[in-house]
């Protein structure tokens, strides 16, 4: 028999172990018609509340249950990265455990891969529950990527993601400390069928995606799979090297045939601010890669387990 690894990373999740445990089973009756054995991998990303009990007790009533507790909170991103690690099986499933990914697809995501596809993507049509700020500032950062980035990232696109041992191994291949999933499915390729489905609001808990934490991890993908912004800071010096010499060159004139070199000192002081904002700006630009290669040059790993089950 074949055998499917589910991945759930698990922060602050002590209401939804339970209950994703009981919906998943209950919507993963034609596993058996298939001959495909699953297994559960809670990922604790360090979390404060009763998480990790609520997986033990689970995995004592049921063996396939298994839990990697993180020494402490090392991010979703290694979550994901730890699960594909620690899974054995032929085919692995990627999978939030307030249930915004619903079981159900799973029967028409497997469809798919008999058909040849090397993985089968989800992504929400639709942003009901979402506040729209988050949301507007959301397709922004896709469409974006879309012009700024040669690698496929989907707007709308989730973690639930099921994907093949082949494609898998792929991934874990790329090490990389800075980790951006959602283009690193991209990047190695391999055929995928997108599934489209509306939004579901989580069944318990709150987010913990604040706006700033989604913005820093907005750069985390832009620095990852882009070296755009770098082509911008060096545009921006050359535009402003050439307004800088025709500016000498009219103050120049201008001071031959008027004389009066003194007068205009606001606009002067407006353009030097301009220029040293705009300097910052790029030294800014500069110091994100410079930052992002100094965590990788460091060799940290990417997580540390506490317990495992």
């Amino acid at each position: 028999m074949k055998l499917l690894s589910v991945i759930v990373p698990c922060y602050n999740e002590e209401e939804n172990v339970p209950y994703f445990y009981d919906e998943f089973c209950k919507n993963t009756a034609f596993l058996k018609e298939k001959d495909i054995e699953f297994e559960i991998l809670y990922i604790d990303d360090g979390s404060q509340d009763n998480t990790v009990p609520e997986v033990r007790a689970l995995h004592e009533k049921d063996e396939r249950v298994h839990l990697v507790s993180f020494s402490r909170n090392f991010g979703k991103e290694a979550a994901m990265y730890a699960g594909l690690e620690k899974s054995r099986g032929d085919y692995v499933v990627i999978m939030d455990a307030d249930l915004q990914d619903p079981p159900y697809l799973l029967e028409e995501m497997f469809r798919y891969l008999d058909e040849g596809y090397d993985s089968v993507a989800t992504r929400r049509v639709s942003r009901k529950g979402e506040p729209p700020v988050r949301s507007f500032f959301a397709r922004c950062f896709y469409r974006m990527m879309r012009h700024i980035s040669k690698t496929e990232i989907m707007d709308g696109a989730r973690d639930y993601r099921l994907m093949t041992r082949q494609m898998v191994n792929a991934i874990l291949e790329m090490k990389e400390y800075n980790r951006f999933t959602k283009g690193i499915y991209g990047w190695v390729g391999f055929q995928t069928k997108w599934l489209e489905f509306e939004n579901v609001e989580r069944v318990k808990g709150e987010t913990k995606w604040s706006f700033w934490k989604l913005l820093l991890y907005s750069l985390e993908g832009i620095t990852a799979f882009s070296t755009v912004p770098l082509s911008i800071a060096s545009v921006m010096g050359v535009l402003f090297c050439l307004l800088a010499f025709i500016l000498i060159i009219f103050i120049v004139v201008r001071t031959a045939i008027f004389g009066d070199p003194v007068s205009g000192w606001p606009s002067l002081v407006c353009i030097i601010s301009l220029i040293s904002g705009v300097q910052l700006f790029c030294m800014g630009i500069i110091g994100q890669y410079l930052a992002k290669t100094y965590m990788e040059v460091k060799k940290r790993p990417i997580y540390l387990t506490k317990e495992e089950l």
